[in-house]
């Protein structure tokens, strides 16, 4: 059961491979959100907004989601979406992470009355599918948009939708799934 970030396998996993960095408390895991609005409310307006908060891990789990604890890094605002140039605004926050893993910044402890040397990581990513796709440059549309599967995705195009729906994720399943004997709500495969 995952109550936090720290339940999850990744967490260990670092923690095991960088130990110097997971040995110290006050190093900080951090988290990205961004995903895109309109701030009026209106569907039929032009503008949009595409804020990128940063989530800091390290906080119990009733602390990290809370307003006070989350830092609204940028806010990307314009006539339409960043799609894939969104890696433009995002570059300093690229490099402030990159100096902030490789160097970290001193830090001082008030609780120890002295200064430490800080480091940092970005731990995960939170966003939808869409903003998924132009956060990583990875193509969210079309006949290959399963990251998984990638150029051996089954998919097939409704006929009267015209949409692309992706079938053949039983593949994943364990062999003993239930899933695996209802054929026909999977379309045979």
């Amino acid at each position: 059961m995952l109550r936090h970030a720290t339940d999850s396998p990744q967490w260990k996993k670092i923690d095991s491979l960088y130990p110097e960095f997971g040995s110290d408390p006050r190093n900080l895991k951090l988290g990205i959100a961004t995903d895109g609005m309109n701030p009026y409310g209106n569907l039929s307006s032009k503008h949009s907004s595409w804020p990128v908060l940063l989530f800091i891990y390290n906080l119990s789990y009733w602390l990290w989601m809370k307003r006070k604890y989350m830092i609204l890094f940028m806010m990307i605002l314009g006539p339409r979406q960043p799609g894939n140039d969104i890696d433009v605004y995002l570059s300093p926050l690229i490099e402030d992470l990159r100096l902030l893993w490789d160097e970290g910044v001193e830090v001082f402890d008030a609780h120890e009355k002295a200064n430490f040397n800080s480091r940092e990581m970005l731990f995960c990513t939170t966003n939808d599918f869409p903003a998924y796709g132009n956060m990583s440059g990875y193509s969210a549309k079309g006949h290959h948009a399963c990251s998984i599967c990638e150029e051996n995705i089954s998919y097939h195009k409704l006929k009267y939708g015209r949409k692309t729906c992706y079938i053949g994720h039983r593949n994943f399943l364990k062999r003993n799934h239930p899933y695996r004997r209802l054929k026909k709500a999977f379309t045979g495969c």
